[in-house]
């Protein structure tokens, strides 16, 4: 258990980049590097928290504590992939954050925004090879990226992936003898943690209803906020902004929203983390325990879905029917993967050429050396501090 936490906390503490550059730095750890799943598996969970609603890549790494050690093995990779954005966003919350215009500390921020950016491309482009081979899949990452880049939303994105899957059951399917050859496993559906995720969401809606004909707010409004939240976004990072400035805008001013976003891009790890620093700035008479009852909040949804379908998940993959679904899906992420690199992650980070050529040459070298993430996490934020100081 302390392996794993131990694995995850190093990768919070310099994961920038939003969530699709967490599922570079995951795969090249887990995979590459650790070997503890391959990348037919870490594709499978992929896909599945493309499906679930909750925080994307905090979901899959969820899902490789779990498949790691079990349940504490899910709990353990969470708690160390969250703490330092968690510590972080809750320190700022409650202490000045006026070190943030230092141009020293903004240039070793953007070094980060530029590795994330090699990272990603690596992780594009190798998962490019696995799961785009076959014609059928090219197109469907392509048409997926380029309709994500006009119309990015909530609703287009899972839209798109119920239609990948509805054309790759059809077009990407194993053939028959290959099928055929393949174990069958029984689908178990955990209904626990179904009930238990159906039974907290119809508590916080009533406990939301409540609260506001007695306009009295309390820890329970609190929880049912941001377990709402957690419960209805999909694809997670910067989708959870609007409906969380929805749910607790009477709580928190516009003022205070957007500084809290704005520090949760610049700290590594999740977005949904945005919830510590929410959370202590709507509790300040205890603001740690805010920050913990929001953070939990927020996460807690997707967790407990990832519990009903991770065992289904694995069976159901491996039945013929729909291993051509799970096929498209993986190229539709691809899709989803590349339109990412683009916005918010390449448009926020290349601001010039010299930006761009130490992309390039960090791209070079990451994929001809290999070297190790923190030589490259300490190489990036070094230029990226001679870049501030050299601009300004």
């Amino acid at each position: 258990m302390f392996q794993i936490f131990l694995r995850f906390f190093s990768l919070g503490l310099v994961s920038f980049g939003g969530p699709a550059a967490h599922i570079g730095y995951f795969r090249q750890t887990f995979v590459q590097e650790l070997n503890w799943l391959d990348d037919k598996h870490y594709g499978s969970l992929v896909a599945l928290s493309q499906f679930m609603p909750g925080p994307g890549s905090s979901q899959v790494g969820f899902a490789i504590g779990y498949h790691r050690g079990g349940l504490l093995g899910g709990i353990a990779a969470f708690l160390g992939f969250t703490l330092p954005s968690f510590i972080l966003l809750f320190l700022l919350a409650v202490t000045s954050s006026q070190w943030l215009d230092y141009s020293f500390t903004q240039g070793i921020i953007h070094g980060l925004k530029l590795l994330a950016v090699v990272v990603v491309a690596d992780a594009i482009w190798i998962m490019f090879k696995q799961f785009c081979q076959r014609k059928p899949a090219k197109i469907l990452m392509v048409l997926s990226c380029v309709i994500i880049l006009l119309q990015p939303s909530m609703l287009m994105q899972f839209s798109l992936l119920i239609a990948a899957a509805l054309v790759g059951r059809k077009y990407l399917a194993s053939n028959a003898d290959e099928l055929n050859q393949q174990p069958q496993q029984a689908v178990k559906l955990n209904f626990f943690w179904l009930s238990l995720f159906a039974g907290l969401l119809i508590a916080s809606l009533v406990a939301i209803s409540l609260s506001t004909q007695s306009g009295i707010s309390n820890l329970t409004q609190l929880f049912s906020q941001f377990y709402q939240v957690g419960s209805m976004v999909f694809g997670g990072g910067h989708v959870v902004l609007p409906l969380l400035q929805q749910s607790v805008g009477d709580s928190i001013s516009h003022d205070q929203f957007l500084t809290g976003y704005a520090l949760a891009q610049a700290v590594p790890g999740p977005m949904f983390a945005l919830a510590a620093f929410l959370g202590a700035e709507i509790w300040i008479e205890q603001p740690l325990v805010g920050a913990l009852v929001a953070t939990l909040a927020i996460f807690l949804p997707g967790f407990l879905l990832m519990l009903v379908a991770l065992k289904s998940w694995h069976a159901i993959s491996a039945k013929p029917q729909v291993t051509g679904a799970i096929a498209a899906v993986n190229a539709c992420v691809v899709g989803f993967l590349l339109a990412a690199l683009y916005t918010p992650i390449f448009s926020s980070a290349v601001l010039s050429s010299l930006d761009m050529a130490l992309v390039v040459l960090g791209f070079g070298l990451f994929k001809i050396f290999k070297p190790n993430i923190f030589i490259l996490v300490a190489g990036f934020g070094v230029a990226g501090a001679l870049i501030g100081a050299f601009v300004s």
